[in-house]
């Protein structure tokens, strides 16, 4: 019977043992996940990105402003579609930058491409990225952004860490979205925080040029490693 009373004390230790390091363990490394609800790509005529007044309503010369996007950067649009902000960055940058166009889709890198030789843009280049890396090249990068395409990445946290590696010193990353589920082509701005944090990014400026309580302008900066 003694012996009966001691196992069980000494399970029970041994499970509060390993119960207080499974917690310390977990708040150590926090665990994330890449499982939220997310948009489907679009994969549809391109052109419709080009809508009169869209340059007005984002006011995009003021958010590369805060990007610090200026003669000789090297600028990533990542989520590029038709390329809509490429073309602008690669203006505002001059011959002497460059303009990095990342896309999954096929057919919108091939888009780019035809479009910057059409307005004879030779400071951009396309890349065909990966779902959760967008394939820049290391320390190459002083300003990133997402526009209206961070809802639709699959594993943001990931593609957000794996986009570190890329960023000069004193880079900046902007992400242009709208409060939503995930599944209707909006994020809220709560869950992009948390993602940022998880994936090594502090918050350096929160915008709302619209003035209507759904789109957002986040600037993130990396954490010091």
């Amino acid at each position: 019977m003694l012996y009966h009373r001691f196992s069980l004390r000494d399970a029970l230790v041994l499970f509060i043992v390993w119960a207080l390091t499974a917690r310390g363990a977990s708040q150590a490394f926090p665990q994330t996940t890449d499982t939220r609800k997310t948009s489907t790509p679009y994969t549809g005529d391109l052109t419709i990105f080009d809508s009169p007044g869209r340059e007005d309503r984002l006011q995009i010369n003021r958010v590369m402003d805060l990007l610090g996007i200026a003669t000789g950067k090297n600028v990533a649009d990542v989520g590029a579609g038709s390329g809509w902000f490429t073309t602008r960055a690669a203006r505002r940058v001059t011959g002497t930058g460059l303009v990095y166009a990342v896309d999954i889709n096929p057919e919108a890198v091939q888009y780019i491409e035809r479009r910057a030789e059409k307005e004879q843009l030779s400071n951009v280049k396309t890349i065909l990225g990966h779902e959760d890396d967008p394939l820049l090249p290391s320390r190459q990068i002083d300003a990133v952004l997402m526009l209206k395409t961070y809802h639709e990445i699959a594993k943001p946290v990931t593609l957000l860490r794996n986009l570190r590696p890329a960023l000069r010193p004193g880079a900046k990353v902007g992400i242009i979205d709208r409060n939503g589920n995930g599944e209707n082509h909006g994020v809220n701005k709560a869950v992009v925080l948390k993602e940022a944090a998880q994936a090594g990014y502090n918050v350096v400026g929160q915008y709302d040029f619209v003035k209507d309580n759904m789109d957002y302008f986040l600037v993130l900066t990396p954490k010091a490693d």
